[in-house]
């Protein structure tokens, strides 16, 4: 059978189509070893037991939440769905095979919230997510929080979580179920870790402990509770914010929560044996022989101890001298054995330095500055710092220094925050600045980093509850980190509670923050059992960065009202939770005395240059004549003297001046607007001559007195008989006519007119304004 040329085209194009796709797959079996695993036997049980679709319910609230795998991202090393309600998260966990050489654990958390997942389109120009929002950011680095502290010790692959919101049904939060999903995952993939965890979201209604608040009953909630927890009641990470809630209340909230967490994990272990991946085995890295690491140990352990029993450095001269005897240990060690790597050498000196530094507090309970456990370093306030300032204060506590501004702005300035997250508009905000000079380093200011979202955020809940609810002012509380050596957010909430009082916000009391630390002693040999602790108050950066944990806590003398704790070992027991709070709550009273020493309450009118609002009423006549020919008047007003003035209703304005000089000026322009000369009261049923001063399609302008304001008069009330123009009645500019006066429309203010009605028995005089009308 004969071939056309045509057809023998198309065949070697399907021919080399086809071939070209099975070098490109070789090509990539060669190239990517992840690839490569999976056409061996072992991966191909992991990818049998990833394929294996899954599920298991849990009661948790009243309400059932949903765990599935097996369906979703097959692909990945581990992957869950989690289901809540109407909103359903996927989370997936991919390890690299290769070690990072960062020296820590490369864990990256990416939480997306997408608009498709509520039926909304993006309101940006490519009508697509566009980067991470400031409410992404902070869920992610809860969830890294959550699961950081179980991986193994050691473990440097890099490891990524990516968290995909599927739907949101606008009443169960996605965070919560985002933890749950990304330990799921992790339980089931190949990767060495050591959970699972569980977390639930707690709320208190009316004295009434709520698991997994809706939307709706957190807005009503006192309490805004997240607890991630493993089995055994032991917990891995606190994060709330609440109305400044008794100790008490917080506490029973949080064992409520520890208690429900251990149903989830329970889930989550049924999931992992039937469904779960064989872990990887991990090695950790190779330690040192024991003869170096004795060399080491003897070369500088008494010289490490005698720099943290010297309570006379400070941050910049202790990290001094431990650098001298790492340089100096280091090269002595490197001569004897010279085949030893530089960072073997550099981990092991760190892991003694972190050894002689925690066996002084458990042993000796004094820490490196000198003082005990639970003292609180020196303070020093100051608020009127600078005149042209709204408000403004400076906090240091110790080598941590903290500079407080407030600047107030209209309502129109309220931060508008993502529709996706159904989240309305704020006019209260904390903006956190960390400057790398902070800690004398170079760097480069650019964007916003995670770290300076995670405690701005943190200082903002701190400071929300004694915010008044109905404030005429946006407020904007900078802090600025001008020293830092550990608890700097904690500082930003003592200075940004003194600088709202000094700029004369009534807020219902003082805050103070503080920052409780931990150290504690493991048997590894018993199931990393707790032996032996010690509870820090007011740590410094060496005691958060050699601790074992970051417990910040914010409230009044009375109450809570934010707290975070992040903690780097394998859970903590409850007492030790309850023993920190308790803690924290002395040296509160102790940080509150000392700011109310400096200034007690708000000042009554705040500062001579704070911003002026009130509310003007016009009448709906007059509104016209207000704004002008296209708001003209109040746009003239703004450029004039920088006030802003914006509509509430129909005859409600809102004028916004940025000190009272300005407010005195607009006051003087809108009386100028609103001046009417006295013109004659029109009496309602009468009967006037008026006199036609313009002549339109659709009626006629017609003109009482010059004092007056033309009136207008509709063609349908021009005579008894249809008129369609009023020039078929020969009416012309100029020329006098009588109308009956009906008073002014309440809507409108117009006034209303008619001269139809006097062809019919008269029943008033008619009446002049006047000689010249």
């Amino acid at each position: 059978m004969a071939v056309s040329v045509r057809q023998a085209r198309v065949a070697f194009a399907r021919f080399y189509k086809h071939r070209r796709a099975e070098v490109s797959g070789s090509f990539l079996i060669k190239s990517f070893p992840h690839h490569c695993r999976c056409s061996s036997n072992s991966s191909t049980t992991a990818w049998q037991k990833r394929s294996k679709h899954g599920e298991i319910d849990v009661d948790i609230g009243m309400r059932k939440l949903k765990i599935t795998t097996g369906k979703y991202a097959r692909f990945a090393d581990g992957a869950a769905v989690v289901e809540f309600g109407g909103t359903a998260v996927l989370v997936t966990a991919v390890c690299s095979e290769k070690l990072s050489s960062s020296g820590f654990m490369p864990l990256t958390v990416d939480f997306r919230q997408k608009a498709a997942a509520a039926g909304r389109i993006p309101t940006n120009y490519l009508r697509r997510e566009i980067g991470s929002t400031q409410h992404e950011i902070l869920t992610s680095r809860m969830i890294d929080r959550s699961l950081r502290p179980l991986f193994p010790q050691g473990f440097c692959n890099e490891t990524q979580l990516m968290c995909n919101l599927l739907s949101v049904d606008g009443d169960n939060n996605p965070d919560v179920l985002s933890i749950n999903a990304a330990s799921a995952a992790l339980s089931l993939s190949s990767i060495p870790w050591n959970g699972p965890v569980g977390a639930v979201r707690v709320g208190l209604v009316n004295d009434e402990v709520i698991i997994n608040p809706t939307r709706r009953q957190i807005s009503e909630s006192t309490l805004n509770l997240i607890v991630a927890c493993i089995d055994q009641y032991k917990v891995v990470m606190l994060e709330s914010s609440s109305d400044n809630i008794l100790q008490q209340d917080l506490m029973r909230a949080i064992k409520r929560g520890v208690k429900e967490t251990q149903l989830i994990i329970q889930a989550i272990k049924d999931l992992q044996k039937h469904h779960g991946c064989e872990k990887r085995q991990f090695t950790p890295p190779s330690v040192l022989e024991e003869d170096i690491l004795e060399a080491i140990k003897s070369l500088s352990n008494l010289r490490i101890k005698e720099v943290f029993q010297d309570s006379s450095h400070d941050k910049i001269s202790r990290d001094e001298a431990i650098s001298v005897i790492r340089s100096d240990v280091l090269e002595k060690v490197k001569e004897t054995y010279p085949d030893t790597e530089q960072g073997a050498l550099v981990q092991s000196f760190g892991a003694i330095c972190k050894e002689v530094f925690r066996n002084q507090i458990l042993d000796t309970n004094t820490r490196c500055d000198g003082r005990g456990l639970t003292d609180v370093r020196d303070i020093r306030c100051q608020v009127n710092l600078f005149k042209p300032l709204h408000g403004s204060a400076l906090f240091q506590r110790g080598q941590t220094q903290v500079f407080c501004t407030v600047a107030f702005d209209s309502l129109e300035s309220a931060m508008k925050l993502d529709p996706a997250s159904d989240i309305k508009d704020k006019n209260f905000m904390l903006h956190y600045e960390f400057p790398p000079y902070a800690t004398n380093d170079t760097g480069r200011l650019s964007s916003i980093g995670r770290r300076e979202i995670g405690h701005g955020d943190l200082a903002e809940k701190g400071l929300q509850a004694i915010i008044p609810e109905e404030y005429p002012f946006t407020i904007r509380l900078t802090s600025e980190v001008l020293e830092s050596n550990g608890s700097s957010s904690m500082a930003s909430i003592c200075g940004g509670s003194l600088a709202l009082m000094d700029a004369g916000v009534p807020i219902k009391e003082a805050v103070a923050g503080v920052a409780m630390g931990l150290v504690t002693r493991i048997n590894e040999a018993k199931s990393n059992v707790i032996e032996d602790y010690r509870i820090m108050t007011d740590i410094l950066g060496i005691e958060d960065y050699m601790g074992d944990m970051d417990f910040k806590l914010a409230g009044t003398k009375k109450g809570i009202t934010a707290l975070q704790a992040d903690i780097k070992v394998s859970g903590l027991p409850l007492q030790i939770i309850a023993e920190a709070v308790q803690q924290a709550f002395i040296a509160r009273q102790h940080i509150l005395k000392i700011m109310d020493s400096t200034l007690s309450k708000p000042r009554e009118n705040g500062r001579n240059n704070r911003p002026v609002t009130e509310k003007l009423e016009v009448p709906i006549a007059n509104r016209n004549k207000f704004l002008g020919i296209g708001g003209y008047n109040l746009k003239k007003l703004r450029h004039v003297t920088g006030v802003t003035i914006t509509p509430i209703d129909e005859t409600t304005f809102q004028i916004f001046a940025p000190n009272q000089s300005a407010f005195e000026e607009a006051q003087e322009m809108i009386d100028n607007y609103l001046k009417e000369e006295r013109v004659p009261e029109l009496e309602f049923g009468a009967i006037y001559n008026v006199k036609i001063v313009e002549v339109r399609e659709n009626g006629l302008m017609l003109q009482f007195n010059p004092k007056m304001q033309p009136a207008f008069l509709h063609v349908s009330q021009l005579d008894q008989r249809k008129v369609n123009h009023p020039s078929a009645l020969g009416m012309e500019v100029g020329q006098e006519i009588a109308v009956k006066y009906f008073g002014r429309d309440p809507a409108t203010g117009q006034i209303r007119l008619s001269r139809k009605v006097l062809y019919s028995p008269a029943t008033s005089v008619i009446k002049n304004l006047g000689s010249k009308p």
